[in-house]
């Protein structure tokens, strides 16, 4: 079997190179670097259609740019910035030749210190902030490379901007026929039946997986029927008990704006369609029945385009979350205030996570790890949006 170069290094070398990683820390990544244009109503107005965002402070003679477009004063374009240290380039290059040939973008944290406007000029420095150790996750092996930019105007710090990154070697995906084991064909006869010997004995095998899984399917099957009476049941007793709550007092918004429409297109219209009703439902892929949320057209894991759907429990924890103090947007604070709320990536029963919005305690009372309970809120005549209940943890 061909190794990979990871799986070739020993202890040692691996050792050695996270010691020559570690060296990059607190060298820069980026000097003196100058946005490419200055802050501008056009690309403002390009942002807040695309997202959806009908903040009136983001319009006018007095108008801000939304705080989450900081990186996006300072991004290059496609012709890419001159401002790029050689340490940051040496630090990629090192991970490329060890094998890290892969990149994923991975999560972003900012800080927003003054608000921008339009006409601004945008100046910033960047510094490697950290390297991790060796990591393994599901899409291989490699190293996190954290960033930090220092973002300013006229001298001023308006925001810093923590960037990270996965250099990864892919994983390897599905078993290996055994022509990519050997790496080339066998010659003549031999060669032919030790194919047909090897292909059948792979479809044993999978013949043997098989089965257990169709048992379970006849299982899952029986389950959900008798789960499917019981959650119509408990939804039934919810709605008597007032457990959907409209925006907060009734139908009538008061005077408030609602809140975004969801994106609904082909591919998740089936989700929605499953809210309307009060259910969550999850995707499961018919392939290698993996359970998987957001909806998508194909599996990420195995690529079968064939799925069924799970209904969640309800039941789930807090993985993270954040508080949202800026910007204001009344819709989405129960007070009509504009904040701040809590939103949280939330762990369901089922394996999979989601993001929404933790309601029933104070937003700066939600902590990792809190169980939470699915609900569903009618936030006005048109929508309904699942949202947790946070309980004692």
């Amino acid at each position: 079997m061909t190794r990979t170069r990871q799986e070739k290094q020993g202890p040692e070398e691996e050792d050695a190179l996270c010691t020559r990683l570690k060296e990059y820390e607190g060298r820069p990544a980026a000097t003196a670097g100058i946005g490419k244009d200055p802050v501008n109503e056009p690309m403002i107005r390009h942002w807040c259609e695309a997202m959806g965002d009908t903040n009136p402070a983001y319009t006018g003679p007095e108008a801000i740019a939304p705080p989450t477009m900081l990186q996006a004063w300072t991004m290059g374009g496609l012709s890419g910035h001159t401002s790029r240290s050689t340490a940051y380039e040496e630090l990629l290059g090192l991970l490329d030749s060890a094998g890290y040939t892969s990149v994923v973008a991975t999560d972003c944290e900012q800080e927003y210190l003054r608000p921008l406007r339009p006409g601004d000029r945008i100046t910033f420095d960047a510094l490697i902030e950290s390297v991790s150790e060796r990591k393994t996750t599901r899409l291989g092996t490699g190293h996190f490379v954290t960033t930090r930019m220092d973002v300013r105007v006229r001298g001023e710090l308006a925001g810093t901007h923590r960037f990270r990154i996965l250099k990864y070697a892919p994983a390897a995906v599905g078993r290996p026929t055994a022509e990519r084991r050997t790496g080339q064909r066998e010659p003549g006869e031999r060669g032919r039946k030790e194919r047909e010997r090897a292909e059948q004995a792979e479809q044993a095998e999978q013949a043997e997986q098989e089965r257990p899984r169709k048992q379970e399917q006849k299982q899952e099957r029986e389950q959900k029927q008798e789960r499917e009476q019981g959650r119509e049941q408990a939804r039934e007793q919810g709605r008597e008990q007032g457990r959907e709550r409209v925006g907060g007092a009734g139908a009538d918004l008061g005077g408030r704006r609602p809140r975004p429409r969801p994106v609904v297109n082909r591919d998740n219209a089936g989700f929605w369609q499953g809210v309307a009703e009060h259910k969550l439902l999850i995707q499961r892929c018919a392939g290698c029945r993996k359970s998987r949320f957001p909806w998508l057209p194909g599996c990420n894991a195995c690529g079968c385009q064939e799925w069924d759907t799970v209904e969640a429990v309800g039941e789930g924890t807090v993985f993270s979350h954040v508080v949202m103090h800026h910007p204001p947007f009344p819709a989405f604070s129960a007070s009509g205030e504009g904040g701040p709320y809590a939103v949280a990536l939330i762990e369901l029963a089922e394996g999979v996570r989601m993001v929404g919005n933790v309601v029933g305690v104070p937003y700066d009372k939600v902590r990792i790890g809190m169980p939470v309970r699915l609900e569903f809120l009618r936030t006005d005549p048109e929508l309904v949006l699942p949202v947790f209940r946070g309980g004692e943890g």
